[in-house]
Protein backbone atom coordinates (compact mmCIF):
# COMPACT_ATOMS: atom_id res chain seq x y z
CA UNK A 1 0.00 0.00 0.00
CA UNK A 2 1.13 3.75 -0.99
CA UNK A 3 2.03 6.08 1.94
CA UNK A 4 0.40 8.46 2.89
CA UNK A 5 3.65 11.18 1.96
CA UNK A 6 3.65 8.95 -1.59
CA UNK A 7 -0.26 9.72 -2.00
CA UNK A 8 -0.14 13.40 -1.09
CA UNK A 9 3.09 13.39 -3.90
CA UNK A 10 0.95 11.54 -6.55
CA UNK A 11 -1.87 14.11 -6.26
CA UNK A 12 0.62 16.95 -6.59
CA UNK A 13 2.09 15.73 -9.89
CA UNK A 14 -1.16 15.01 -11.40
CA UNK A 15 -2.62 18.66 -10.62
CA UNK A 16 0.72 19.86 -11.79
CA UNK A 17 -0.03 17.76 -14.95
CA UNK A 18 -3.49 19.04 -15.60
CA UNK A 19 -2.43 22.49 -14.85
CA UNK A 20 0.41 22.11 -17.66
CA UNK A 21 -2.02 20.72 -20.20
CA UNK A 22 -4.68 23.45 -19.44
CA UNK A 23 -1.64 26.21 -19.86
CA UNK A 24 -1.06 24.03 -23.60
CA UNK A 25 -3.76 24.14 -24.66
CA UNK A 26 -4.66 27.85 -23.90
CA UNK A 27 -1.68 28.79 -25.46
CA UNK A 28 -2.34 26.72 -28.45
CA UNK A 29 -5.69 28.61 -28.54
CA UNK A 30 -4.35 31.71 -27.84
CA UNK A 31 -1.68 31.86 -30.53
CA UNK A 32 -5.09 30.94 -33.06
CA UNK A 33 -7.12 34.09 -31.62
CA UNK A 34 -4.20 36.10 -31.94
CA UNK A 35 -3.63 34.84 -35.44
CA UNK A 36 -7.03 34.72 -36.76
CA UNK A 37 -8.55 37.71 -35.44
CA UNK A 38 -5.56 39.87 -36.96
CA UNK A 39 -6.47 38.61 -40.62
CA UNK A 40 -9.93 39.19 -40.10
CA UNK A 41 -9.38 42.69 -38.90
CA UNK A 42 -6.69 43.59 -41.23
CA UNK A 43 -8.49 45.36 -43.72
CA UNK A 44 -10.82 47.36 -41.27
CA UNK A 45 -7.58 48.19 -39.33
CA UNK A 46 -5.90 49.72 -43.11
CA UNK A 47 -9.64 51.57 -43.71
CA UNK A 48 -9.24 53.25 -40.35
CA UNK A 49 -5.86 54.14 -40.45
CA UNK A 50 -5.60 55.51 -44.11
CA UNK A 51 -8.75 57.33 -43.96
CA UNK A 52 -7.01 59.04 -40.36
CA UNK A 53 -4.02 60.05 -41.62
CA UNK A 54 -5.83 61.91 -44.61
CA UNK A 55 -7.99 63.24 -42.26
CA UNK A 56 -5.16 64.25 -39.94
CA UNK A 57 -3.13 66.02 -42.82
CA UNK A 58 -6.10 67.43 -45.42
CA UNK A 59 -2.97 68.92 -47.45
CA UNK A 60 -1.97 65.98 -48.68
CA UNK A 61 -4.80 66.30 -51.25
CA UNK A 62 -4.81 62.55 -52.28
CA UNK A 63 -8.53 63.43 -52.69
CA UNK A 64 -7.80 65.46 -56.04
CA UNK A 65 -6.41 61.79 -57.68
CA UNK A 66 -10.48 61.19 -57.44
CA UNK A 67 -13.41 63.25 -59.66
CA UNK A 68 -15.23 65.85 -57.82
CA UNK A 69 -18.36 64.92 -56.01
CA UNK A 70 -21.34 64.99 -58.85
CA UNK A 71 -24.10 67.12 -57.46
CA UNK A 72 -28.12 67.14 -59.32
CA UNK A 73 -31.51 68.15 -58.04
CA UNK A 74 -34.95 66.96 -58.73
CA UNK A 75 -38.84 67.86 -58.34
CA UNK A 76 -41.57 65.53 -57.06
CA UNK A 77 -44.65 65.20 -56.59
CA UNK A 78 -45.56 64.00 -52.99
CA UNK A 79 -48.34 62.89 -50.27
CA UNK A 80 -48.17 64.67 -47.34
CA UNK A 81 -47.32 62.17 -44.80
CA UNK A 82 -48.80 62.19 -41.52
CA UNK A 83 -47.73 61.05 -37.96
CA UNK A 84 -44.46 62.13 -36.18
CA UNK A 85 -41.35 63.27 -37.37
CA UNK A 86 -39.39 59.86 -38.10
CA UNK A 87 -42.78 58.40 -39.31
CA UNK A 88 -42.73 61.52 -41.93
CA UNK A 89 -39.65 60.94 -42.97
CA UNK A 90 -39.80 57.26 -43.65
CA UNK A 91 -43.04 57.54 -45.23
CA UNK A 92 -41.57 60.58 -47.56
CA UNK A 93 -38.18 58.27 -48.05
CA UNK A 94 -40.50 55.57 -49.47
CA UNK A 95 -42.19 57.71 -51.68
CA UNK A 96 -39.15 59.68 -53.39
CA UNK A 97 -37.43 55.84 -52.89
CA UNK A 98 -34.48 56.67 -50.64
CA UNK A 99 -32.26 54.85 -48.83
CA UNK A 100 -29.91 55.70 -45.44
CA UNK A 101 -29.65 57.19 -42.18
CA UNK A 102 -32.27 60.03 -41.17
CA UNK A 103 -30.71 62.85 -40.28
CA UNK A 104 -32.37 65.92 -38.99
CA UNK A 105 -31.47 69.84 -40.27
CA UNK A 106 -30.85 72.68 -37.70
CA UNK A 107 -33.33 74.92 -36.56
CA UNK A 108 -36.97 74.99 -36.34
CA UNK A 109 -39.12 73.12 -39.01
CA UNK A 110 -41.35 75.84 -41.29
CA UNK A 111 -45.42 75.57 -40.68
CA UNK A 112 -46.48 73.32 -43.98
CA UNK A 113 -42.78 72.33 -44.30
CA UNK A 114 -40.85 69.24 -43.86
CA UNK A 115 -37.05 69.55 -44.32
CA UNK A 116 -34.49 66.60 -43.53
CA UNK A 117 -31.15 64.80 -45.10
CA UNK A 118 -30.64 61.24 -45.66
CA UNK A 119 -27.37 60.34 -45.21
CA UNK A 120 -25.60 56.98 -46.38
CA UNK A 121 -21.33 56.29 -47.47
CA UNK A 122 -20.81 58.03 -50.13
CA UNK A 123 -24.76 59.41 -50.61
CA UNK A 124 -25.95 62.66 -48.90
CA UNK A 125 -29.65 63.65 -50.12
CA UNK A 126 -31.43 66.57 -49.09
CA UNK A 127 -35.56 66.84 -48.76
CA UNK A 128 -37.25 69.76 -48.93
CA UNK A 129 -40.73 69.56 -49.10
CA UNK A 130 -43.96 72.26 -49.44
CA UNK A 131 -46.96 70.44 -48.36
CA UNK A 132 -49.24 73.15 -49.89
CA UNK A 133 -47.98 72.58 -53.04
CA UNK A 134 -47.40 68.71 -52.96
CA UNK A 135 -43.85 69.30 -54.18
CA UNK A 136 -40.75 67.31 -52.99
CA UNK A 137 -37.27 69.32 -53.99
CA UNK A 138 -34.47 66.76 -53.43
CA UNK A 139 -30.65 67.27 -53.65
CA UNK A 140 -28.45 64.65 -54.47
CA UNK A 141 -24.99 64.66 -53.35
CA UNK A 142 -22.55 61.73 -54.55
CA UNK A 143 -19.51 61.76 -52.75
CA UNK A 144 -16.13 60.44 -54.62
CA UNK A 145 -13.96 58.30 -52.68
CA UNK A 146 -12.21 61.01 -50.35
CA UNK A 147 -15.54 61.49 -49.16
CA UNK A 148 -16.98 57.38 -48.91
CA UNK A 149 -13.98 56.79 -46.51
CA UNK A 150 -14.53 59.97 -44.42
CA UNK A 151 -17.96 59.26 -44.37
CA UNK A 152 -17.28 55.66 -42.88
CA UNK A 153 -14.71 56.64 -40.41
CA UNK A 154 -16.78 58.78 -38.61
CA UNK A 155 -19.86 57.18 -39.48
CA UNK A 156 -22.02 55.74 -36.43
CA UNK A 157 -25.56 56.64 -36.90
CA UNK A 158 -26.35 58.38 -33.90
CA UNK A 159 -25.42 62.36 -33.60
CA UNK A 160 -24.98 64.60 -30.91
CA UNK A 161 -27.70 66.55 -30.13
CA UNK A 162 -30.48 63.84 -31.16
CA UNK A 163 -32.82 63.23 -28.13
CA UNK A 164 -33.65 60.12 -29.84
CA UNK A 165 -30.02 58.42 -29.92
CA UNK A 166 -31.39 55.62 -32.28
CA UNK A 167 -30.25 54.51 -36.07
CA UNK A 168 -33.21 54.48 -38.53
CA UNK A 169 -31.22 52.21 -41.23
CA UNK A 170 -31.20 48.87 -41.14
CA UNK A 171 -27.31 49.06 -42.50
CA UNK A 172 -26.25 51.43 -40.30
CA UNK A 173 -26.84 49.28 -36.99
CA UNK A 174 -25.07 46.30 -39.10
CA UNK A 175 -21.77 48.65 -39.71
CA UNK A 176 -22.06 49.49 -35.78
CA UNK A 177 -22.34 45.92 -34.79
CA UNK A 178 -19.30 45.30 -37.43
CA UNK A 179 -17.38 48.19 -35.66
CA UNK A 180 -18.78 46.79 -31.88
CA UNK A 181 -16.55 43.63 -33.60
CA UNK A 182 -13.25 45.41 -34.12
CA UNK A 183 -13.28 46.68 -30.57
CA UNK A 184 -13.74 43.52 -29.49
CA UNK A 185 -11.26 42.05 -31.52
CA UNK A 186 -8.52 44.24 -31.15
CA UNK A 187 -9.26 44.21 -27.23
CA UNK A 188 -8.67 40.38 -27.36
CA UNK A 189 -5.73 41.22 -29.36
CA UNK A 190 -3.77 43.29 -27.18
CA UNK A 191 -4.69 41.16 -24.32
CA UNK A 192 -3.04 37.79 -26.11
CA UNK A 193 0.07 40.13 -26.88
CA UNK A 194 0.21 40.85 -23.46
CA UNK A 195 0.56 37.22 -22.68
CA UNK A 196 2.67 35.90 -25.24
CA UNK A 197 5.19 38.94 -24.26
CA UNK A 198 5.07 38.13 -20.50
CA UNK A 199 5.65 34.11 -21.43
CA UNK A 200 9.24 35.47 -23.41
CA UNK A 201 11.98 36.13 -20.06
CA UNK A 202 14.39 37.39 -23.01
CA UNK A 203 11.74 40.22 -24.10
CA UNK A 204 10.21 41.15 -20.96
CA UNK A 205 12.45 44.55 -20.11
CA UNK A 206 12.00 45.92 -24.19
CA UNK A 207 8.60 44.84 -24.15
CA UNK A 208 7.98 47.06 -21.07
CA UNK A 209 9.84 49.62 -22.20
CA UNK A 210 7.70 49.93 -25.38
CA UNK A 211 4.77 48.89 -22.62
CA UNK A 212 5.55 52.17 -20.78
CA UNK A 213 5.90 54.35 -23.17
CA UNK A 214 2.99 53.41 -24.88
CA UNK A 215 1.07 54.31 -21.51
CA UNK A 216 2.82 57.75 -20.66
CA UNK A 217 2.21 58.70 -24.27
CA UNK A 218 -1.96 57.82 -23.74
CA UNK A 219 -1.71 59.28 -20.26
CA UNK A 220 -0.39 62.55 -21.54
CA UNK A 221 -3.72 63.13 -23.76
CA UNK A 222 -5.89 61.74 -21.66
CA UNK A 223 -4.81 63.36 -18.60
CA UNK A 224 -1.84 65.71 -18.77
CA UNK A 225 -3.77 67.73 -21.10
CA UNK A 226 -5.70 68.53 -19.11
CA UNK A 227 -3.21 69.43 -16.07
CA UNK A 228 -1.46 72.22 -18.56
CA UNK A 229 -4.72 74.36 -18.79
Amino acid sequence: MSSLPEIASQDSQAKKTQRRKFLDVFEIWNRKLHFYIGLYLLLFLWLFAFTGLLLNHPKWRFAEFWPNRKQWRIEQTIRPPVGGDLEKANDLMRQLRLRGEVEWTVGRQQPGHFDFRVQRPGHVVEVKTDFGKGIATVQHNELNAWGVMHVLHTFSGVRIGDARMQRDWSMTSVWSAFMDAVAVGLTLMVLSSLYMWYGLKLKRRLGLLALGLGLLSCLFFVVGLRLLY
